[in-house]
């Protein structure tokens, strides 16, 4: 067919034959142009194909859970509570954890080689195995392509610990480069611990009343022992731990017939304090539950334990009856839509779609 209809150039004048052959290698250069543009497009699909099957894989989006972290194999249903209901609140993100305690890591990495641990204790994850500080956390998910994600602070409060984090996330967050395209990270942001942090956007006083009705079931479970709830939490020792004090208020103002005491390992209020309050009113029987995400070293021995400086003895030693309770905030599922509302208002203000 295309020979009926080809143009015979010996019949045509000089400038048609120009414009014929003008057309033929303006054809024929296009004609090399698509296969060089073919070529190129078959090697760089070979050379990323790892990039693609990387973005099939996610979009993306990544959340980090950051906490002290135990060494407590019973305590790690706290801190998997946590990650399992953030993980049902965002079913499309990546959900990982981190410690920031470089002793704990070091115990749980030297326990992936220890036969006899991990005979005694079936299950636990390569994860905790093999957990990293949240600097490394980060970088491993920039490396799998996650660049758009929110630390969450499973802190209790705004001390020593958060705001060394938040020092962290702000200075990646804030990293440029000379193309934009190459920066590590799209956002990183940072979610407010469970009592919240100073600012005028999230006050504090709300977020104390928001953990206060979160924790009803241990106001009730004291009141149907008649006892009076202990709260010990961890505190920090070189920054001012009054929110403890406020929250103590705020719990009494929520449940004026419950007597309840909140004091810290390390700072204000203090063990003396505490048992000052009891003295004061007569208590004789307490119900004793760490105010911590976790029950581990600080609940087991610190509260817990049978030595003469443990809560648990000092109380007994003036005779008040003590109930211990081993177990961390973590297993309470209110206490883990907090956080989940504190990773949902992050992302808001970062314009970050959850």
């Amino acid at each position: 067919m295309e020979a009926e209809f080809a143009v015979d150039k010996r019949n045509c004048s000089p400038l048609v034959k120009q414009k014929i052959s003008r057309e033929e290698k303006m054809k024929e250069f296009l004609k090399k142009a698509w296969i060089i543009v073919l070529s190129a497009m078959s090697a760089w699909f070979f050379f990323t194909g790892d990039v693609f099957a990387m973005d099939q894989k996610n979009d993306g989006r990544a959340i980090v859970l950051a906490q002290f972290g135990t060494s407590y194999p019973s305590a790690l249903r706290s801190l998997l509570d946590i990650q399992k209901n953030v993980q049902s609140a965002f079913p499309g993100v990546k959900v990982k954890l981190a410690f920031t305690s470089n002793i704990i890591r070091k115990i749980w990495h030297e326990r992936q080689n220890d036969k006899r641990f991990l005979a005694e204790n079936k299950g636990i994850s390569r994860e905790i195995l093999e957990v990293k500080a949240p600097l490394a956390t980060l970088a491993d998910l920039q490396d799998d392509g996650y660049n758009t994600i929110i630390v969450q602070s499973n802190h209790v409060m705004e001390g020593e610990e958060y705001l060394d984090l938040k020092a962290l996330v702000h200075a990646l967050d804030s990293i440029e480069t000379i193309k934009p395209a190459f920066r590590p990270f799209r956002k990183v942001a940072l979610g407010r611990p469970l009592l919240g942090e100073k600012g005028k956007k999230y006050p504090y006083r709300k977020d104390l009343e928001t953990a206060a009705k979160a924790v009803r079931s241990d106001v009730e479970l004291a009141a149907k022992n008649s006892a009076a709830l202990v709260y010990m939490g961890h505190g920090n020792e070189h920054l001012s731990t009054g929110v403890y004090a406020e929250f103590q208020e705020t719990m009494r103002r929520l449940y004026p017939s419950t007597p309840i005491c909140v004091g810290t390992v390390e700072g204000f209020p203090d063990l003396d304090g505490v048992v000052a309050e009891l003295e004061r009113y007569g208590i004789k029987k307490v119900l004793l539950k760490p105010f911590m995400i976790v029950a581990g070293d600080h609940a087991t021995n610190d509260m817990a334990g049978d030595e003469k400086d443990s809560w648990k003895s000092v109380f007994q030693a003036r005779g008040i009856e003590v109930i211990p309770v081993l177990e961390g905030l973590g297993v309470n599922h209110e206490i883990s839509s907090i956080l989940i509302q504190h990773i949902r208002d992050v992302a808001r203000d970062s314009h970050i779609a959850m």
